[in-house]
C-alpha cells in the first residue's frame, strides 16, 4: 500500500526528542499519603518514617507506580510548572488529525521503573516520538498507531538521572463506519444507530446483571465471614472463601470521585459525560453514570441514589442520581 501523501511529514517527526516537563512540587510525604489512600494501599514504606527508616532506602520512598503523578499540570490543562517547555509533543497527532485521521483509542500504557524516588527529590520528564506504524485496517477503521515515550529524571548534583519511563500507544484512524449526515429527504434512517456496549458477563457477575434487570442493585457478601465486595469474584480477599450468596443495596451513597469525558467523545454516548466512583452505605464502591447534574454542580461527597435506565430496549444499568441531604 502507497504511503498517503502526507505522511513524509509525519514521519521526519519520528525520533524527534521535546523539551522538559517540570514538577510543581519536590517528591513530598502529604502526596504520597493521600495517593496511597485514595488507592487503598497501606505499605509502611511508603506512610511510617519510623519504618522505612529501618529500611534499605534509609527513609520513606514513593509508590513506582506514582511516578506519572510528579509532573502532572494539575486541576487545569497544560498548567505547567514554570519552566516546561512549550513544545507540543503530540503535534503529530493533529496533523494526522488534519488529514482525516480523526478517531483515537489508547492501546496501551507501559510504566518501567529503574529505581524509588525519595522525599526532596525533583522530578522532570522527556517525551520522545518513538514510532508511527504503517497503515494498518482494524475493526475500528484505517489509521496509525503512533508511540510516544516520556522519560523521567531526577535532578542530581552530579548529573541528572533516570528513575523511570513510560510508554504511551495511540491508534489514530478513520472510523470503518463513519456516521455521515442525512442528506435532504433522507431522514433519520441515513444515520446509522450506535448501540451501548454490552458488560461481559462471566458466572462470578451474573448475578449483579440479572439484579439490574429487575431493579435490585445487588453486593456480592461471602458467606463465611459476611465482607461485602464490589466488584464480584470468585473468592473473598479477607477469608479466601469460596462461598458467597449476595444481598440487594439498598442503592443510597456517596460521590468518592467523579470524573466528566469530553474527548474522544464515542457514540452513542452523550457529552460531556460524568462518571463517578459511588461510595454506597453498604460500604463498597462501584463506578457508574452519573444523571440528572451539571459540571460545575458535581462535587465529592454529594449524596447519590442509584435508579435503573434502559438503553438500546435491552440493556439495563444502574445510573445515580444526586438527591437532596
Amino acid at each position: 500500500m502507497a504511503e498517503q501523501e502526507f505522511m513524509p511529514a509525519v514521519r521526519a517527526m519520528v525520533g524527534r526528542e521535546y523539551g522538559r516537563v517540570y514538577a510543581w512540587d519536590a517528591v513530598n510525604a502529604p502526596m504520597i499519603r493521600q495517593w496511597c489512600e485514595v488507592m487503598g494501599i497501606d505499605n509502611p514504606l511508603y506512610l511510617d518514617a519510623d519504618y522505612a527508616a529501618t529500611s534499605e532506602h534509609d527513609g520513606i520512598v514513593a509508590p513506582p507506580a506514582m511516578l506519572q503523578a510528579w509532573c502532572l499540570e494539575g486541576l487545569h490543562m497544560n498548567n505547567y510548572a514554570p519552566g516546561s517547555t512549550d513544545e507540543n509533543p503530540y503535534e503529530v497527532l493533529k496533523l494526522l488529525e488534519a488529514n482525516g485521521f480523526a478517531s483515537v483509542v489508547a492501546v496501551n500504557s507501559d510504566l518501567s521503573f529503574d529505581r524509588y524516588v525519595k522525599l526532596g527529590e525533583k522530578l522532570y520528564y522527556t517525551t520522545r516520538l518513538d514510532a508511527v506504524g504503517d497503515e494498518k485496517t482494524t475493526a475500528l477503521g484505517t489509521g496509525y498507531f503512533v508511540t510516544l515515550v516520556m522519560t523521567f529524571f531526577s535532578e542530581q548534583p552530579e548529573g541528572d538521572e533516570k528513575v523511570g519511563q513510560l510508554l504511551f500507544r495511540v491508534f489514530k484512524f478513520r472510523p470503518a463506519n463513519p456516521v455521515k449526515p442525512a442528506a435532504e429527504g433522507d431522514g433519520a434512517s441515513a444515520v446509522p444507530k450506535f448501540k451501548r456496549p454490552k458488560p461481559g458477563i462471566s458466572d462470578d457477575t451474573r448475578f449483579f446483571w440479572e439484579g439490574c434487570a429487575e431493579g435490585k442493585l445487588l453486593i456480592q457478601r461471602c458467606t463465611a465471614c459476611n465482607t461485602l465486595r464490589h466488584p464480584p469474584g470468585p473468592v473473598c480477599s479477607s477469608c479466601h472463601s469460596f462461598d458467597w450468596d449476595s444481598v440487594q443495596s439498598s442503592g443510597k451513597g456517596t460521590i468518592y470521585s467523579f470524573v466528566v469525558m469530553h474527548y474522544p467523545e464515542v457514540p452513542p454516548f452523550d457529552y460531556p459525560n460524568p462518571i463517578g466512583l459511588i461510595e454506597l452505605e453498604e460500604g463498597v464502591r462501584l463506578p457508574a453514570g452519573l444523571v440528572g447534574v451539571k459540571r460545575d454542580e458535581l462535587a465529592i461527597g454529594q449524596a447519590v441514589q442509584v435508579e435503573f435506565h434502559t438503553f438500546d430496549d435491552e440493556l439495563i444499568l444502574p445510573m445515580f442520581r444526586p438527591v437532596a441531604q
